[in-house]
């Protein structure tokens, strides 16, 4: 016990460290919100990873999933990491940087705003983004009170109030840059912390080989599709039980940070083009690591069924599963799993307040009340935000009703669904409309919100993935149909993809040019005919 809080005590240490040193920087609303466009690709990488993953992928999916699956689950995690991140990073990265400097916009409902010239679009947008980003927030104390109720017996509502309070602190003192360098050390944390886990479920287990042979023999039937009813070895083959299952929750976890505006917004904070690249490949390995990491250990969970795991009336309290598996560890491994779910959790919490009390500000309340708000008024207005969003969050947290915990389930699948295909599409499309960005936001919303009380489309994880995809097809149909954007606008505002830039010949690789074709038909007429 002793080494656990000692732990703990050195990790809130130097978050709060943190806060104090990054508070010198944060003197105007594009520092403390971007960080001065000036973060370098490892701290970036770090903050999309720590802001990806959390206690709910943990705890909640690692567990869910896993059961559901079995070792098939870790496509999840690989899903996450190619698409997610790589993909992510290669397709919206450097246009991003690049349209959202041009436009000067600072949170997503912002770039809507200016990019379609519709203040309309960017109240509407910033309502959107708080009101499901509250509940996706309360779930993060979810999965984190469980693991330090069964490490500390600690009650949940002292566990909610420690963490939100020392979130709130760092995120007001540093803003962006405070997030971003407690990422960059809660990332390090996270890499070694899964590594451990991992290995200690394994060893406890008999090996690798142990533990796939008796997870090979357990009967999968509860959850297998109807066509794979009877197999044998479901929860160790290439796509496990439920293979269509398992992609809608791949597109749904992975396609989603793209239309997620505190994951987004990363990319509009990162250096230069060198940062990017870089930023690519640090943030996808990243990924393969932790996510891999959680869904494969969570692949396991069904080697501990044991009476923790089940409700009272004898189905499968999926959150407890992953702590269920923790439980037998020593104690100082324990120790490390907190620091770890804690760092997970606590990254994530602090990108969605920062995010969220942003775009109160700049998209709502200063569009909608205060336009001519001053610099030190919007930092000052900002950071009583963050204070109310957490104290919001923390009350949803501590008394969840029904509704609520039906929509912390689908407010991943209402934000994506409604921003992912129009800010892509504004990203590379001259013909997007107004139109088609309103037409988006409907249907993201309206499909994930009705279904939850409709139910058409039972799994909510799958009524997310069809709402994100259902915006990539509604967007281009509307808007070849709706008023066009002032074309001189968006020229202008493309062109800032093509400016030319000089670099050093040792950087780029030109085409061949008559100089060097004649030097060439020289070299080979003086060399001679070959030997």
């Amino acid at each position: 016990m002793a080494a656990k809080i000692i732990m703990l005590v050195l990790f809130f240490g130097v978050m709060i460290f943190v806060g104090v040193y990054s508070s010198r920087s944060a003197h105007n609303v594009n520092d403390y919100v971007l960080g001065g466009r000036s973060v370098g690709p490892w701290m970036t990488a770090f903050a999309f990873g720590t802001s990806y993953f959390s206690s709910v992928v943990f705890v909640g999916y690692a567990g869910q999933f896993g059961w559901k699956f079995g070792l098939a689950s870790t496509w999840i995690g690989l899903g996450n990491a190619l698409i997610g991140s790589l993909l992510a990073w290669v397709i919206l990265g450097r246009r991003t940087r690049i349209m959202t400097q041009k436009l000067d916009a600072r949170t997503m409902p912002e770039f809507f705003g200016k990019r379609f010239q519709s203040r309309a679009l960017q109240v509407t947008g910033s309502i959107i983004a708080f009101v499901f980003l509250v509940p996706y927030t309360a779930s993060i104390y979810n999965g984190l009170s469980r693991l330090f109720g069964m490490a500390f017996n600690i009650p949940y509502s002292v566990c909610i109030w420690v963490m939100a309070i020392l979130t709130g602190l760092y995120v007001i003192l540093g803003g962006y840059m405070a997030t971003a360098l407690n990422d960059f050390i809660q990332g390090i944390i996270m890499l070694f912390g899964i590594c451990a886990v991992v290995a200690a479920v394994l060893i406890n287990n008999g090996g690798f080989l142990t533990a796939v042979n008796r997870l090979s023999l357990i009967d999968a039937g509860d959850v297998a599709a109807p066509a794979l009813q009877g197999s044998q070895g479901l929860l160790t083959s290439f796509f496990g039980p439920d293979p269509l299952s398992l992609l809608g929750v791949v597109v749904l976890t992975s396609l989603g940070t793209w239309g997620l505006p505190q994951m987004v917004q990363k990319f509009y904070a990162i250096k230069d083009e060198k940062a990017i690249h870089k930023g690519t490949i640090v943030s996808t390995v990243f990924a393969i690591i932790i996510s891999g990491g959680c869904y494969f250990l969570g692949g396991f969970g069904r080697l501990y069924d044991v009476p923790a795991i089940h409700n009272p009336d004898g189905t499968i309290a999926f959150d407890n599963i992953v702590p269920t598996m923790l439980s037998t560890m020593p104690d100082i491994l324990i120790g490390i799993i907190i620091v770890l779910v804690l760092s997970a959790s606590m990254s994530t919490l602090s990108s969605l307040v920062l995010t969220s009390s942003s775009t109160l500000t700049l998209d709502f309340f200063k569009k909608t009340f205060w336009e001519n708000m001053s610099e030190k008024t919007q930092l000052r207005v900002m950071k009583v935000f963050v204070a109310f969003f957490i104290v919001l969050s923390v009350v949803l947290a501590l008394n969840p009703p029904d509704f609520i915990a039906q929509l912390m389930g689908i407010s991943w699948g209402a934000l994506a669904g409604a921003f992912l295909a129009p800010f892509l599409y504004g990203l590379y499309s001259k013909k997007v409309t107004r139109g088609g960005v309103w037409a988006s936001f409907a249907v993201g919303v309206l499909l994930t919100t009705v279904n939850m009380f409709v139910k058409f489309i039972a799994s909510p994880i799958n009524a997310g993935a069809i709402a994100m995809l259902a915006g990539l097809v509604v967007v281009p149909i509307v808007s070849a149909f709706t008023p066009k954007m002032d074309k001189a606008f968006v020229d202008d505002l493309f062109e800032s993809y093509d400016v030319p830039v000089t670099v050093h010949r040792k950087d780029v690789l030109e085409e061949d040019t008559e100089e060097q074709s004649l030097f060439l038909s020289r070299w080979a007429i003086q060399s001679g005919p070959p030997r």
